[in-house]
């Protein structure tokens, strides 16, 4: 079959772009979750054991919208947070923390239910294995 080209002194109608309501309205798939910026996973916004989920369950990634309070989604920069390591609070909850790649800005994140337990325990034993992440994840956060 011949391909058709386009006449050179023809003028061609072009159809505007439909609206994509089904991605950006209420109930949108956007609305209810996000996709990760390091894996691109689709990460629902519903964890268990955090009221504002703000990190990849797969590879613990997340993204700089945070200012100062938990949910509030203030912060400017919008950049990709990394995981340096965890913390372990007096109670026993395990937290991460995130460096901005960005602007540098530390935070630390309460992990969810349904993290990756993989992923949790080899950033668990990340100072064990290479003494220099242990020293400078300890600088950086004096």
């Amino acid at each position: 079959m011949p391909r058709r080209t386009r006449a050179s002194g023809r003028n061609r109608r072009h159809r505007p772009q439909r609206t994509k309501d089904v991605l950006h309205g209420n109930g949108g798939h956007r609305a209810n979750d996000f996709r990760c910026v390091g894996c691109r996973l689709d990460v629902s916004l519903v964890a268990p054991g955090t009221a504002h989920r703000n990190h990849c369950p797969n590879c613990l990634v997340s993204l700089h919208v945070d200012r100062r309070v938990p949910g509030d989604r203030a912060a400017d920069c919008h950049g990709r947070m990394e995981v340096l390591g965890l913390t372990v609070r007096p109670d026993g909850e395990w937290m991460l923390i995130h460096q901005c790649q960005s602007c540098a800005a530390l935070s630390a994140n309460r992990i969810a239910g349904d993290d990756n337990a993989v992923a949790l325990i080899r950033l668990a034993l990340r100072p064990l294995r290479d003494g220099r992440a242990a020293g400078s994840a300890l600088l950086t956060v004096l």
